[in-house]
């Protein structure tokens, strides 16, 4: 395996694929040290809507990491604290817990795009290169050549992948692909709930709603940046193949009838929110098992952090809080002087989030099996 001396990036370039929270972090923390670091992400541009519902960071993992940062205070200056409203499937409440003096910063939900440009304004000017989707590494004279598919090509002594659970480039460290766990979730956004499905959104009352019966779970977000959003989460149907079974993901009213007809004994404020929503997203929950050891003949110096790292159902909330933990110990490993040439770092590195990520994968999987249970209520889950 490849090795460098004492101060292991000093005049090296690093490249850091996915301008995700996990990637731009990682950046942060490299750059503060004074290391030359480059962010190639594929979005077009930094005003990209990103896809997905809010993002909580929990005290003893992502917050920490934000604080070593410098970022703790405008994650929470931008951050929504939010209680819990959970109901049943007649649109009675069962359960509520409010946002306290005690507990608002607990874990504050903050929309990914406002996320996203705390940690660019954090970052020197030019460090993302926009519309930049890597579709190759090679090595030549011993650099990495990174290959995007606009045809443009950057040279870089050390990669850190992060650009999430389905990369391609997952296949440089590792053989182990991304696998389907059996839960199936759509995603839906309602802009202006107050107005759009107004029953629905006094039922939640400013609180993340959670409801589940008979299989069908609903998870919500009443305020994401004044879009409300939404997931249903159920088992996937035993007799779905890869086409989920004549479920048109592309189609937005074959979506809608979908979950119409499976909410059909659930409370028309439910109904409401279906019929209001302007946009729907489906998918297969995937899992990244760290069960395999990773690759140990890599030419040069590259590694995982985030999804690309360890992918797992997001039924914990720890993907994002344990990528974030990546960027804390890899950066720390690389440099605060603990080891005397790359190859240990990255090792280090690795040995432990194995530990960790493992752990938090074990967590989501359990929660994944006890939400298919007959009996699944969220009080008890909360509880």
């Amino acid at each position: 395996m490849y090795q460098l001396k004492a101060m292991i990036l000093k005049e090296q370039k690093v490249a850091i694929i996915g301008a995700g929270p996990v990637g731009l972090t990682m950046a942060i923390l490299l750059q503060q040290k004074g290391i030359d670091v480059s962010v190639y992400e594929r979005d077009k541009d930094p005003q990209a809507r990103i896809w997905g519902g809010t993002l909580d960071l929990h005290k003893d993992s992502g917050q920490k990491v934000m604080k070593k940062a410098g970022l703790l205070e405008s994650y929470y200056a931008i951050a929504k604290p939010m209680g819990m409203t959970i109901t049943d499937e007649k649109g009675k409440i069962l359960l509520t817990k409010q946002v306290t003096p005690e507990n608002q910063y607990d874990n504050p939900e903050i929309n990914r795009n406002d996320l996203r440009k705390v940690l660019l304004n954090t970052l020197k000017q030019g460090t993302v290169i926009w519309d930049s989707r890597c579709k190759k590494l090679e090595v030549c004279e011993e650099k990495w050549h990174l290959r995007f598919e606009n045809e443009t090509l950057a040279i870089a002594d050390f990669v850190i992948v992060a650009n999430g659970g389905m990369s391609k480039l997952r296949a440089y460290v590792t053989d182990t692909v991304a696998e389907i766990t059996g839960t199936f979730i759509i995603q839906g956004d309602v802009p202006q709930p107050e107005l759009n499905c107004p029953e629905f959104f006094r039922l939640c009352n400013g609180n993340r709603l959670m409801a589940a019966y008979k299989g069908n779970l609903l998870v919500t977000n009443p305020d994401n940046k004044g879009v409300l959003t939404y997931g249903v989460i159920f088992k996937k149907p035993e007799n779905w193949g890869d086409d989920h079974n004549g479920l048109n993901l592309q189609n937005q009213e074959s979506i809608r009838t979908f979950l119409l007809d499976r909410f059909i004994d659930w409370n028309e404020h439910y109904k409401q929110l279906f019929r209001s929503t302007s946009s729907f997203w489906g998918l297969p929950t995937r899992i990244s098992s760290l069960d395999k050891p990773w690759k140990k003949d890599r030419p040069l110096p590259i590694t995982l952090i985030g999804d690309a790292a360890h992918l797992m159902p997001p039924f914990a909330g720890e993907g994002v809080n344990t990528g974030l933990m990546d960027a804390l110990i890899l950066a720390d490993n690389l440099t605060e002087g603990k080891f005397e040439n790359l190859a240990d770092a990255i090792n280090d590195y690795e040995k432990q989030m194995f530990i960790y990520a493992n752990e938090a994968q074990l967590a989501s999987v359990r929660n994944e099996i006890e939400m298919h249970q007959p009996d699944f209520t969220f009080e008890k889950f909360i509880r």
